[in-house]
């Protein structure tokens, strides 16, 4: 009999169960990468956060954590996106796949599939799926609106099965994920499996300090908000002080943040006004967005990092997907993915009519 969790996703990237942990920006470590991956699922390291020199010691560290192979995360527009290309394309022997959101071109697309590595952009509508395609990417990853961090407004119970109809190539769904129940309605659906970031990063083996992760498992569904104000795009985040702050100041106190988060941002990259405004109005509205939001756009990471890095729940930024408003524990990767395989095959037998015991 086939085994419906051995899907396209296995296939092509040797993973033992159709789920792909996220690259999360300072959370998709080597070791949370190798555990996700040793525990059966296929994960991702964030290397859009890294300067070369990182994501090439990075690299070099999760060779040794893991004997499976990985896939590497980046963002064309960051610096030095180039030389992060030629580190990926140089670890072709383990890195299986790269995943990005603003990705290359057809002909940077062209070397990676060249090299065996498989384009797996993560999209939030129908036409970036198909742009994706056209550009020579052979899966897409599709995330719904519950998903964390910069999202759209469509839901993946919607846009899902949008996206499955629209392109030829395997789709995996992200967005409300993280359990064995969600993971066999995304096979249901048509995708080829699920990509989880929240709850992988509410995982033992995820370098979230103990108190922004105590945040994450306190909250609740309406703790949860997306919120147009850090930026200019809409995020999912934890409503915690600093985004009450954000939520209800008007134009004279975002200039004073703005300004603030420029310094600090100067403070710790040594970049210059002209720098940080630049960086973010080509990482978001294409340079539409007014001067003010830009700076706090390129000071964004650093109130993340504040949170996720430094721990202070408090006057940090907490990406996460709506998920987390169910999530009230903190597994062992290995005990994730076990109980994830135990219920999502539960499921499938309830389904054909079968004991489960």
């Amino acid at each position: 009999m086939t085994d419906a969790l051995a899907t396209a996703l296995t296939r092509r990237l040797g993973c033992r169960l159709p789920v792909i942990q996220t690259a999360m920006g300072w959370i998709a470590k080597p070791e949370l990468v190798a555990a996700a991956s040793s525990a059966g699922a296929f994960g991702f390291l964030a290397a859009a956060v890294m300067t070369p020199a990182e994501a090439r010691e990075e690299i070099a560290r999760l060779r040794d954590l893991t004997p499976h192979n990985f896939g590497v995360n980046f963002h064309s527009f960051q610096p030095a996106a180039a030389d992060i290309v030629e580190i990926i394309l140089a670890n072709k022997d383990r890195v299986s796949a790269v995943s990005f959101g603003r990705g290359p071109d057809a002909k940077m697309i062209g070397r990676f599939r060249d090299a065996g590595i498989l384009c797996i952009p993560t999209v939030g509508a129908v036409k970036h799926a198909e742009k994706m395609v056209q550009l020579g990417c052979e899966m897409v990853t599709v995330q719904g609106g519950e998903g964390g961090g910069h999202t759209g407004a469509v839901p993946t119970t919607i846009l899902l099965p949008q996206v499955l109809d629209a392109v030829d190539v395997p789709v995996v769904a992200a967005g409300g994920f993280g359990d064995g129940r969600g993971l066999v309605a995304a096979l249901a659906y048509g995708a080829v499996g699920i990509a989880m970031g929240t709850r992988f990063m509410m995982t033992a083996e995820s370098p979230v300090p103990p108190s922004p992760k105590a945040a994450y498992v306190k909250a609740g569904t309406s703790d949860i908000t997306v919120s147009t104000k850090v930026d200019g795009i809409p995020q999912r985040m934890i409503l915690n002080p600093l985004l009450r702050r954000i939520e209800a100041s008007g134009k004279l106190a975002m200039w004073l943040r703005a300004i603030e988060a420029g310094m600090e941002m100067k403070r710790q990259t040594g970049m210059g006004w002209g720098q940080i405004i630049g960086t973010a109005r080509a990482m978001t509205s294409h340079g539409e967005m007014p001067i003010a939001q830009a700076m706090m756009a390129a000071a964004a990471p650093m109130m993340i990092q504040r949170a996720v890095v430094s721990g202070d729940a408090e006057n940090g930024l907490m990406a996460t997907g709506v998920v987390a408003g169910r999530l009230t524990d903190l597994p062992r990767c290995a005990e994730l993915l076990a109980q994830i395989e135990t219920d999502a095959r539960a499921r499938l037998a309830a389904l054909a009519g079968q004991d489960c015991n």
